[in-house]
């Protein structure tokens, strides 16, 4: 019987949901899916990247850490980094689509695993309010949600269009740190600085026209924090 059902608030009155973050709670992990609408604040932080999966789509990701299962942000129930991916801030709400009830089509609809570490005690922040509402709690996870379920809609359209302009590609990322601690990333592509940098004036306007143009020059900065989590990496060698 699955856990995962649909969130309300006669059978889930009570239910409340623990903060903060931990091993725990699935946050020590070295590269975390992220969506369009978070290049703005993601790249401040963290380098984006894009992977294909088993379909052959691509999708993007934060690098967090070099390791496996290492988050180097993640420090005991703290994330130290002013954005914190919506995946790692939904907590145990997941988007699911249900029938309307008002017409033909499907709406969106808020689920609730059951299971989640999060909920396996009584402590944390309520979920709804004691008439009912939403608490702050559940309105930080739908926005966060929301973040979600528009990258999922969007993203497709997105990577067309950068590869549209020619602008994926791999890319090998060779990372040493320390004494000649060597960490080498498979499998992950970007975008060429270069290819973006001599796109001519229509395919710059056909990249802009489609709303991207904004979201590759973010990726392609973004790679500037590879030497933030060397940086990283290396004072966590020290300590």
């Amino acid at each position: 019987m699955t856990s995962i059902v649909l969130l309300n608030n006669i059978d889930h009155a009570d239910l409340r949901v623990r903060g903060g973050y931990g091993v725990q709670f699935g946050d020590a992990v070295n590269q975390a899916r992220v969506f369009p609408a978070e290049f703005e604040a993601l790249q401040r932080e963290y380098p984006i990247l894009f992977r294909r999966d088993a379909a052959g789509a691509y999708y993007s990701v934060a690098l967090l850490g070099l390791d496996r299962d290492e988050n180097l942000f993640l420090s005991g129930d703290e994330w130290r980094a002013r954005y914190v991916p919506a995946a790692h801030r939904r907590g145990p709400f997941s988007i699911g689509l249900q029938a309307a009830t008002d017409g033909p089509g499907r709406e969106a609809k808020i689920n609730v695993d059951l299971d989640h570490p999060r909920l396996k005690d009584d402590a944390g922040d309520p979920v709804f309010l004691r008439h009912g509402g939403a608490a702050p709690c559940l309105d930080r996870a739908s926005d966060a949600l929301s973040v979600v379920y528009d990258g999922l809609e969007r993203e497709a359209s997105m990577f067309a269009a950068f590869e549209a302009a020619g602008l994926i590609e791999p890319v090998a990322i060779d990372i040493t740190v320390g004494e000649g601690d060597r960490y080498d990333l498979d499998g992950v592509h970007t975008l060429s600085r270069e290819r973006l940098d001599r796109l001519d004036g229509a395919a710059l306007d056909a990249l802009h026209r489609a709303g991207w143009l904004v979201a590759a020059i973010q990726a392609v900065s973004s790679l500037g924090n590879i030497e933030h989590l060397i940086a990283l990496k290396t004072a966590k060698g020290i300590l």
